[in-house]
């Protein structure tokens, strides 16, 4: 379909929906060794929204988000942010990564960590002043951690752990959110305060991307799926996308029948 084609018929030609996409992949194809891990995926995230990125173990899910931040190094594509280079807007972008990738025995305490979602406010002399700290806490308040503020980092549970890293992605006031497995490992607790803190983010306008696992929540807690193993599979609505044939061209039809018709109930 052309420009002129696209504009006369109310459809936003491709150039404009890359431009107003918080995060368009196009082309990334990612290797570890002779094995590609993510090939040729194209990828774009809806303004606004809250956005699955669901596969098997070893689908590329992780690889996908790393290779768009410039965390790896892929082999061929590129990734915009909100039209721009991804230098030019990393500013926009706040990261949560996997819990299991993280070095906790690094000897900060909680305060210290979400402070360090403020370092572009705080300058090169990174001069803490009252107002950060305030908004530090603030965001602590948000994700239930206010008591643990001077508790050592290392000494908190994985799910208050990971409750930190969200207000340290929090008090960095993006407009784009990216987590890696963000409910891994956690308690239930954990998990409602997370996804509460995410819908409020969204009801402010901000835009949500998350690898996810559970299939049961997915229509529950998001908009929008991405479905990927090695290559693309599907990408859309809920509604729309996250069906039984795309579930079973995802995980090989390695779903058990129950737990097909478990989703298919769900969605009744």
């Amino acid at each position: 379909m052309n420009v002129e084609l696209a504009a006369n018929m109310g459809v936003a030609p491709m150039a404009q929906v890359l431009a107003q996409s918080p995060l368009a992949v196009r082309g990334m194809t990612v290797s570890y060794g002779q094995k590609p891990v993510v090939f040729s995926v194209d990828m774009t995230v809806a303004e606004g929204a809250m956005t699955a990125i669901i596969g098997p173990n070893g689908a590329g899910k992780s690889t996908l988000l790393k290779a768009a931040l410039g965390i790896v190094q892929p082999l061929a594509g590129q990734a915009t942010v909100f039209g721009q280079p991804l230098e030019a807007a990393r500013h926009r972008i706040a990261y949560v990564p996997q819990r299991a990738s993280v070095d906790w025995d690094f000897p900060t305490r909680v305060i210290d960590v979400v402070l360090m979602g403020l370092y572009r406010e705080l300058g090169l002399l990174r001069r803490i002043r009252g107002k950060h700290l305030d908004k530090a806490r603030a965001c602590l308040e948000r994700v239930g951690m206010t008591d643990f503020a001077d508790r050592q980092i290392g000494q908190l549970s994985g799910g208050q752990q990971q409750r930190v890293f969200l207000a340290r992605a929090l008090a960095q006031e993006a407009d784009l959110y990216l987590l890696d497995e963000p409910f891994a490992g956690v308690d239930a607790a954990t998990e409602k305060a997370i996804i509460d803190v995410l819908k409020s983010l969204r009801s402010e306008g901000k835009t949500v991307v998350a690898v996810h696992h559970d299939l049961t929540t997915v229509r529950s807690y998001f908009d929008r799926v991405f479905l990927i193993n090695t290559r693309k599979i599907a990408e859309g609505s809920v509604s729309e996308a996250f069906t039984p044939e795309n579930l079973n061209k995802t995980y090989g039809g390695r779903l058990a029948t129950g737990q097909i018709d478990q989703l298919e109930l769900a969605a009744s």
